[in-house]
């Protein structure tokens, strides 16, 4: 009787830990959402407007826009799920980048600073074609490269898939993940990644991107293991450039600028 009501009370304690993962997820999955906005001028330079982007289902965007130079390309950049959109601008609107005339479109998704909604798959999706097609309105005929790390490689997978190849020099990612359902296993061994709301099964639509691919990942990431990284590029098309750096999830940004500019360069 005490070893039956012992399992009884610990599956109870279980159902109810999977419960608050199920009920509380895209709290876990979107941490960035809510919060301030950064303070305004901080190490940007003085040409990067903050513009608003308005999406196909009502939602405003704050967005950092700089204008690519005549017969520049322009990086759309999507962050993580705990970052801004700041450190992608000041990062492409400078170094490699900004000799070569690069413009920079990056947007905070809906919900995270400055941003009106809640986040989820289907509307960082939305956010993410809504600043392409944004990009596009203000530079028409500049060619576009799509940048994510993180949480924003599977935000740009998904719209280099929706884009086709038209008007498109490539897509950068850096420290990508297979699916969200793996990250899901890998971080709660012990909870049913099944019950995800936003899978982001990006391993089953990257076959599709028709536009060059280069993959960076840290060889010590404790946030994406590169394993993970290179599963998503074995399911990439072929041609598909894996490379391995030293470094984690963070401070892999940015080393391999020079070689994606380069290569990407209209």
């Amino acid at each position: 009787m005490v070893a039956a009501g012992l399992l009884l009370a610990i599956l109870v304690l279980y159902a109810a830990v999977v419960a608050a993962f199920w009920w509380f997820q895209r709290g876990l999955l979107y941490p960035g959402q809510g919060g301030r906005v950064p303070v305004a001028g901080a190490r940007l330079p003085p040409e990067v407007e903050r513009i608003t982007i308005t999406t196909p289902d009502g939602e405003r965007l704050r967005a950092l826009w700089l204008p690519p130079a005549p017969g520049a390309g322009v990086v759309v950049s999507f962050h993580g799920n705990g970052s801004l959109p700041e450190w992608h601008a000041e990062r492409f609107a400078a170094g490699p980048w900004r000799p070569h005339g690069w413009g920079v479109m990056a947007p905070a998704y809906r919900g995270y600073p400055g941003s009106t909604g809640r986040p989820s798959e289907a509307g960082l999706i939305a956010d993410g074609l809504a600043a392409l097609a944004e990009a596009r309105r203000r530079a028409p005929g500049a060619p576009v490269l799509l940048h994510g790390h993180s949480l924003g490689t599977a935000v740009a997978v998904a719209v280099a898939v929706r884009a086709g190849a038209a008007g498109m020099l490539g897509l950068y990612l850096e420290a990508p993940f297979d699916s969200m359902t793996a990250m899901a296993r890998h971080h709660f061994r012990l909870l049913p990644a099944g019950l995800l709301a936003d899978p982001w099964r990006t391993d089953r639509i990257i076959g599709a991107v028709a536009v060059p691919i280069l993959i960076v990942h840290g060889d010590a990431d404790p946030v994406i293991p590169v394993k993970y990284g290179l599963r998503l590029a074995r399911a990439a098309p072929a041609g598909t450039s894996f490379v391995a750096v030293p470094g984690d999830h963070e401070s892999i940004l940015g080393a391999r600028d020079a070689e994606a500019e380069r290569r990407f360069r209209p």
